[in-house]
């Protein structure tokens, strides 16, 4: 008894001392990780208010009163007015920019998920060198610079009398979104297992059978991320719609850049205009995070 009391106690003494280190290591590897937590969500934030600085600005301008609305230096003491957005709807002709822009976005939405869908399946399936080459074909059409492929499209609509249609201009951002809509399809494709696709071939579905009853209701987020990326790129188009219209099928952005460059009211309505043009992409973001986060994740980094 006299030899086991001394041996316990000798264990309750040594514990603090092997766990001390322990715990004095964990502290400052803890600290480390706040600070760089810390370090990164101020850097986030800052890189944030940058890239939201300027549609702060625009923003602001639409509220302000005109005489103010562009002084400097700014001003930051105004009474709030909304006059440069009646003025936007009541002496221009927003509304049908507006309705030629989400026109064209629906329609080439719509059309690339048609066409982007068989597609994208068939190359996430037949793996050889046919579907590699097509693959990178399709990258490089979308890496080129846009004048490259605008110019040759408005001799076409010349030619064959579409020019400033919204249909040519719906047509012509289908071709130019098509391989990414192609790629983020066929990435979510290669995602669901070929024994699905076996087993329904197995019991007499035919591959566009398979498609159909299959593929398509697994990919419900994936064509929903697709037609959200897609129909935004549609929405906010600028140069496409600005070498294919004129008049008749002008879109919102090509109607802000005819703003720049006015008067102070019409510089103010063109704010206004940027704002409008902003709130659906801005509600379109929010609503849909979780699919477009997966869009880029899984879609468009794997390949």
């Amino acid at each position: 008894m006299t030899l086991d009391i001394p041996a316990a106690s000798t264990r309750s003494s040594q514990a603090p001392v092997d766990l001390a280190p322990e715990a004095g290591r964990g502290r400052p590897a803890s600290r480390r990780s706040r600070r760089a937590g810390v370090v990164t969500a101020v850097v986030l934030t800052i890189v944030c208010l940058l890239m939201v600085f300027p549609f702060l600005w625009a923003a602001l301008s639409s509220i302000k009163p005109t005489d103010v609305a562009f002084a400097n230096p700014p001003v930051f003491r105004f009474a709030p007015t909304f006059q440069p957005y009646v003025d936007l709807w009541q002496t221009t002709d927003f509304y049908l920019y507006l309705v030629n822009t989400l026109v064209v976005a629906v329609i080439s939405t719509i059309v690339a998920l048609i066409v982007g869908l068989p597609c994208a399946y068939a190359l996430s399936r037949y793996t050889g060198i046919s579907s590699v080459v097509l693959l990178v074909l399709a990258l490089v059409f979308r890496a080129l610079p846009r004048f490259a492929v605008v110019l040759p499209m408005y001799d076409i609509s010349q030619s064959l009398g579409i020019y400033d249609t919204t249909y040519a201009l719906a047509g012509a951002l289908i071709v130019i979104n098509q391989p990414f809509t192609i790629w983020l399809l066929r990435n979510f494709f290669a995602e669901i297992p070929p024994e699905l696709d076996e087993a329904a071939m197995v019991d007499g579905c035919t591959r566009f059978g398979v498609l159909r009853r299959i593929m398509i209701p697994l990919m419900g987020p994936g064509i929903l991320t697709a037609g959200i990326f897609v129909f935004l790129f549609a929405f906010q188009e600028y140069l496409t719609a600005a070498v294919l219209t004129d008049t008749s099928s002008k879109t919102v952005p090509v109607f802000i850049a005819t703003q720049l460059g006015q008067n102070l009211p019409l510089l103010q309505q063109a704010s206004a205009a940027t704002v409008l043009l902003t709130l659906p992409v801005i509600g379109i973001a929010l609503i849909a995070q979780k699919y477009l986060v997966a869009g880029l994740a899984s879609g468009a980094v794997k390949g």
